[in-house]
């Protein structure tokens, strides 16, 4: 745990623009404290335990201002920026490498049972004040802007504002595959000519 602490510090460092020294991150930084605090509380809340686990969230909550359920699934390298009114909820997942900044939500919309929190793949960033709401998933790489209410699935790559948001920047995948197209219908070109083959088809003369 000390050495993920170290990582997640380094990493820390490395993403805010202020470059903190590594005291500074260690001693300043409530997304650091919290996600130290996450990881002692999920590993009690995985095996079995309860009210511990819930006691040192609360205890965590008030300490950073940042509520993560002792439940949720968070993954290595997450960046809490600020993090004052960040709230995870218990079924959330996230990835690796996530950045999420102050008073965004991974909640429920209180229509689902069972799995009820978002999914958060890898290299997301989730923009202040942002809503993701329900058991969706937000694809890798994707953008959410701030202030935006999310309540279908993101695909990754993409780039999502508004109420309720909307993609308004294609996956990287789409941006490609017409590019790729056109490269093969140069290739196909090239070859006919090569052949001595118009693009109709018949033989030159």
């Amino acid at each position: 745990m000390l050495r993920e602490l170290w990582q997640l510090a380094r990493s820390i460092q490395k993403k805010d623009p202020a470059r903190p020294s590594m005291l500074e991150v260690f001693l300043c930084y409530p997304g650091l404290h919290a996600v130290f605090f996450h990881r002692i509380a999920h590993f009690l809340y995985i095996h079995g335990l309860r009210l511990w686990p819930r006691l040192l969230s609360h205890l965590s909550r008030h300490l950073s201002g940042i509520e993560i359920h002792p439940g949720a699934k968070i993954g290595h390298g997450l960046f809490i920026d600020h993090g004052l009114g960040v709230v995870i909820g218990e079924t959330a997942e996230i990835g690796n490498n996530v950045t999420i900044y102050h008073g965004a939500t991974l909640g429920g919309t209180g229509k689902h049972t069972g799995k009820r929190h978002p999914t958060i793949e890898d290299n997301v960033f989730i923009g202040a004040g942002a809503k993701i709401l329900g058991p969706i998933v937000v694809g890798k790489g994707a953008k959410i802007g701030a202030g935006a209410v999310v309540v279908k699935p993101i695909p990754a790559g993409a780039t999502a504002v508004g109420i309720p948001a909307r993609v308004v920047r294609p996956t990287t995948l789409e941006k490609q595959e017409p590019w790729e197209e056109l490269t093969e219908r140069v290739a196909w070109l090239e070859k006919q000519l090569v052949s001595g083959w118009p693009i109709s088809g018949k033989p030159v003369a």
